[in-house]
């Protein structure tokens, strides 16, 4: 008896590195130290003495049953991508500079080529945000899961200068809320859509006319990352007040966790067209729309708070960094909380 007819390949763990060594090499920045392999991943913290308080900001997630979908469909190249983006979405909200990422994948049965597509994913969301990949962990887990199963979670780290973090501290009655377009359904509220289409390949595979593109295609789209537009707005001196990354919890959570106590949020629905794979949804589950707000991002996936005079620029900011924003609101004294109207 051994290791490997005890469920764990040990080899198979070498290949996986050896295959992902070149995905995890296009994210390094100059601060990582060592390469891949040691125990841990070391980071140089040199540059961020130029702040005047320099603050460590961080964010763990994962990508929920969403992958489910990737294991029906074999895809795997782009589940990578949600799991950074949960994380360093997070990190921007706060102000941050997402520095490194570390992932986990645990599985059944370690696969190193499809390990190594995994992880090509962590990489490309790495290199949209910025941020390098400096370490992860690769688990097999016999008995505990199917061997054809994983699952993916992460860890990132970030930093802001105390006097940048955004707090909503500043908030003013007749500030603008811009909304920053989603790809899509991102990584929450699976459990809900696998419950409203039939998890097949045959149905995953359905072309839409709405969609423009199969069922699966449209679930799949990876999660945007907002690092660089968020980035961009702060490069043109606009002060970004408040800021909130919808996710699970739709708007009636996240919103109101980027609002001190006395500022209430008002968002104009028609503001913006909601995209078609959320009408899908709603009318095939029969889905009531308050549900709907209260669990999908439904197009938007960041809004962020400005003063009225820096509205033109946040709006030439986001579109510069390749985003699609919107203005959706405003700003108003009262009871802390959100009005969709």
């Amino acid at each position: 008896m051994d290791y490997k007819n005890a469920g764990v390949d040990i080899e198979a763990g070498y290949e996986s590195v050896e295959l992902m060594k070149k995905f995890v090499k296009t994210t390094m920045r100059p601060e990582v130290l060592g390469g891949l392999g040691g125990f841990s991943g070391a980071f140089s913290l040199s540059k961020i003495k130029e702040m005047e308080n320099p603050t460590l900001v961080s964010g763990t997630d994962g990508v929920g049953t969403k992958i489910k979908l990737a294991f029906l469909l074999d895809k795997h190249d782009t589940i990578g991508i949600d799991c950074v983006a949960m994380c360093v979405n997070d990190i921007v909200c706060a102000g941050g500079e997402p520095l490194f990422f570390l992932d986990y994948i645990a599985c059944g049965k370690n696969y190193p080529e499809k390990i190594a597509t995994i992880v090509s994913g962590v990489a490309d969301g790495c290199r949209q945000s910025g941020a390098a990949l400096i370490g992860g962990e690769t688990a097999e887990h016999p008995g505990l899961m199917p061997e054809d199963e994983y699952d993916l979670a992460g860890f990132a780290v970030g930093v802001v200068d105390q006097k940048d973090i955004i707090t909503g501290a500043d908030l003013k009655d007749g500030d603008v809320l811009i909304g920053m377009a989603s790809s899509g359904v991102h990584s929450n509220g699976f459990s809900l859509v696998r419950k409203v289409f039939e998890m097949t390949k045959e149905s995953l595979n359905t072309y839409y006319d709405e969609l423009g593109k199969t069922l699966g295609e449209a679930l799949l789209e990876p999660t945007r990352i907002y690092v660089k537009a968020l980035s961009s707005v702060k490069e043109a001196g606009v002060k970004i007040k408040a800021c909130s990354h919808i996710t699970g919890g739709g708007f009636y959570e996240n919103i109101p966790r980027m609002l001190p106590e006395g500022k209430r949020a008002i968002v104009k629905k028609d503001s913006y067209e909601v995209p078609a794979i959320f009408k899908l949804l709603q009318k095939t589950g029969n889905i009531e729309e308050e549900m709907m707000y209260n669990t999908y991002n439904m197009g938007l996936g960041m809004i962020v708070a400005v003063a009225p005079e820096d509205v033109e620029k946040t709006l030439e900011s986001i579109k510069a960094a390749g985003d699609t924003p919107y203005i959706v609101g405003e700003i108003r004294d009262g009871e802390k909380g959100v009005d969709l109207c």
